[in-house]
């Protein structure tokens, strides 16, 4: 029976230096495979579409990142002023923009996954319409006047 305990107990400790190996390799990219979560789940890329395109959100969306490099960049400079990106070199606020337009071309790249129709067995989401469900008695004849309308 001790035999049998010492060999448990044996099992647990790899158990938990498997556990601890492994999350060590994985934690790293947590913040990346959050990213990318968030821009394939929890987006509905049928309205930010419009948003975009119609709208002129993507300018907005690039203002956005180029604030993203100006903050990063100084906040937080690589060790040796420059950043080691596939061989090459680059200085600060130019690897800054590369990985920032990285997280953008995932984020479209999510988009265009979500909107090909690939998610749809993991996050069906259908959007009520607000004009579908008509006036429920929001008429005219129905409207109190609080005092506002002298405004």
């Amino acid at each position: 029976m001790s035999e049998l305990l010492i060999s448990l107990s044996d099992l647990l400790v790899a158990a938990w230096s498997l556990l601890r190996a492994v999350s060590g390799l994985l934690l790293p990219w947590f913040p990346l495979a959050a990213w990318i979560g968030l821009w394939l789940f929890a987006v509905n890329w049928i309205k930010l579409r419009e948003v975009l395109v119609s709208k002129g959100g993507l300018l907005g969306v690039l203002l956005i990142g180029a604030v993203w490099v100006l903050i990063w960049g100084l906040v937080a400079p690589p060790e040796g002023g420059s950043h080691f990106i596939l061989g090459l070199t680059l200085s600060n606020f130019v690897g800054k923009l590369v990985y920032v337009t990285a997280l953008f071309c995932l984020m479209f790249l999510c988009g265009s996954v979500q909107l090909s129709g690939c998610c749809n067995q993991w996050c069906e989401v259908t959007m009520p319409d607000p004009h579908a469900h008509g006036d429920h008695g929001h008429d005219a004849s129905h409207v109190v006047d609080h005092g506002h309308a002298s405004h």
